[in-house]
């Protein structure tokens, strides 16, 4: 079956039928043109503002990869070292090995210590166990300089938490040149200087004897 025609235009039937068809032709291609213009305009702004970006960056290339910001880490606290050695110094300096504490020092067989307007009756007291010991330091073994820093911070320590009662061990001197106690006598002088401190005695036998110093402080300030 053959396939149909598409139906013939309609005559012209006068000289106004022709004149139509010539003004719907060219309204026609009137509208073609601008709407060709339009995008030709369109066009050449794309193209004018593209190359102004062009010229006001430079030349451009695509990044090889993607663009990583590096953090720095988080920088550690900072250790107060001056403070430290400023707290070092301080305990060098108020803890002589020079002081005379022999005028200080209670004449009986343990050479015991109390602040002058104390009484008798404290270290006595101190003595027979009146005062529970709350803490002690064992200095036995150590170099004189660490146990002096030793010593100091731990009396300094103690004061601040409130302790009333301490012991100190710092041994017979039975393993030094002669046989002599230094360091003993040393723990002595180093105590005295001590505000914090306001009396000790030899320790009992059992808590250390002639080894050992219980010592009082004094009140915490609240």
């Amino acid at each position: 079956m053959a396939p149909r025609k598409p139906p013939a235009p309609a005559p012209l039937k006068d000289l106004a039928d022709l004149k139509k068809v010539q003004r719907a032709i060219a309204e026609t291609r009137e509208r073609e043109a601008a709407e060709a213009a339009a995008r030709a305009a369109a066009e050449r702004r794309r193209a004018a503002e593209k190359d102004l970006f062009t010229r006001a960056i430079g030349a451009t290339a695509p990044l090889k990869r993607k663009a990583v910001v590096a953090l720095a880490p988080e920088p550690p606290a900072p250790i107060p070292v001056q403070h430290q050695l400023d707290e070092q110094r301080v305990l060098r300096e108020s803890l002589s090995d020079e002081f005379d504490v022999t005028t200080l020092l209670d004449v009986d067989d343990a050479m015991s210590f109390r602040r002058p307007g104390i009484g008798t009756d404290v270290t006595a007291r101190l003595r027979k166990g009146d005062w529970s010991i709350q803490a002690q330091i064992d200095l036995h073994g150590m170099r004189s300089d660490e146990a002096r820093e030793a010593l100091g911070g731990f009396i300094r320590n103690a004061h601040k938490q409130g302790l009333r009662c301490v012991r100190v061990v710092h041994g017979k001197g039975l393993g030094s040149p002669g046989r002599q106690p230094v360091l003993k006598t040393k723990t002595q002088r180093w105590l005295i200087q001590k505000n914090e401190v306001i009396a000790f005695v030899q320790a009992k036998p059992a808590e250390g004897g002639a080894g050992a110093l219980v010592v009082l402080l004094a009140p915490a300030r609240r």
